[in-house]
């Protein structure tokens, strides 16, 4: 991916509260709203053009964000109509063009293609009840909306929101994690560490994390209750990718026990993440 330039302004010079933010020789605007600041936004014109936006909640037991994602031709009154139905909402990030050129036919495939992608990738929990209709558009119309989604999973990225951002296997970064009956796949990134799908983690736990390793049962009773983690063939199988914020915390997960991820995680030459990041 080629180098971007992004600016962010800070109408109130407050960074936690409203910022608009774009891309260098991009059409892409967004605006970032908390819950507490909408009133700071009422005189803007650029929120009552056509839009899409993202209502973002807490974070729920498994560490994905709660949001709902929607599209409107005035995005200010829509926001405002949310704000006294929504209660899950802290956070609204809305998105415009700067040239104006985009219409309620763009942003309803827009909508649509965002649900399925956040839906795919599964970085979140969407709180839509039904998959918005995909709005008919010409083959040049849908380039110039996925130009659009480009532009747009970069700034929500920026905003610290990565739920377009795809975690994808590829065979020089994969960390590995084993032990008995233990084996476990996993990338180490901005986030944490993901460990993927189909990853085997030993069934039972040692002696010492009864006594020490509450936190690791906690994880481990919280990804069963979550349909992420079940028991197959005397093992616990990992039934999608799931993204752990502490690479320690995916180890001892993994091998029910306390576990040091400097020295559990390993590349498939044998050597541990201390010697590939740590000591490098």
């Amino acid at each position: 991916m080629r180098w971007r330039t992004i600016n962010i302004f800070i109408p109130d010079s407050n960074p936690r509260s409203v910022k608009i933010c774009d891309i260098k020789d991009s059409i892409v605007k967004a605006i970032f709203i908390p819950r507490s600041r909408l009133e700071k936004v009422s005189n803007r014109s650029d929120l009552t053009s056509p839009g899409i936006y993202f209502l973002f909640g807490k974070e729920n037991e498994i560490g994905k964000p709660i949001v709902y994602i929607g599209e409107a031709e005035n995005l200010l009154v829509r926001i405002k109509q949310h704000n006294a139905k929504k209660d899950f909402r802290n956070t609204a990030i809305c998105f415009v063009s700067e040239k104006n050129n985009i219409n309620k036919a763009h942003i309803k495939y827009l909508e649509n293609y965002c649900c399925n992608q956040a839906i795919e990738i599964n970085k979140c929990k969407l709180e839509n009840s039904t998959t918005p209709t995909q709005s008919s558009l010409t083959e040049q119309d849908i380039d110039f909306v996925l130009n659009f989604f480009d532009d747009l999973k970069i700034l929500i990225t920026t905003l610290w929101y990565p739920i377009f951002e795809e975690t994808k296997k590829e065979e020089k970064n994969i960390l590995i994690c084993k032990g008995k009956d233990a084996y476990a796949e996993g990338k180490y990134w901005e986030d944490g560490l993901v460990v993927f799908a189909w990853a085997h983690a030993n069934l039972n736990e040692s002696k010492s994390s009864k006594k020490w390793g509450q936190w690791m049962l906690n994880i481990r009773n919280m990804l069963i209750k979550s349909n992420i983690m079940e028991v197959k063939n005397n093992i616990y199988l990992f039934k999608e990718d799931y993204s752990f914020s502490s690479p320690s915390a995916a180890a001892s997960v993994i091998l029910g026990r306390n576990a040091n991820w400097w020295t559990e995680w390993k590349d498939k030459n044998g050597k541990s993440i201390d010697e590939i990041y740590r000591q490098k």
